[in-house]
């Protein structure tokens, strides 16, 4: 999983942004489930750095759609 740049994700259109937001969830969810099956994960940083990119996208899809309601 690459690291998504804020400007990388500004770039993109709201559906493309909605699209992204469900890979990385679904990632996210494949790699904790792993994780609690296992005990036991290749790179247990990559949890963490999935949560802050999905809160980051999640942060600029929000500052699109609210600047598309004003």
């Amino acid at each position: 999983m690459a690291i998504i740049r804020s400007n990388e994700v500004r770039e993109m259109e709201v559906a493309d942004i909605q699209k992204k937001l469900e890979e990385l969830r679904a990632e996210h969810s494949k790699i904790v489930s792993k994780s609690a099956a296992a005990g036991i994960i290749d790179n247990p940083g990559e949890i963490k750095e999935l949560k802050r990119t999905i809160a980051r996208v999640l942060t600029i899809l929000n500052e699109k759609t609210q600047g598309e309601h004003k």
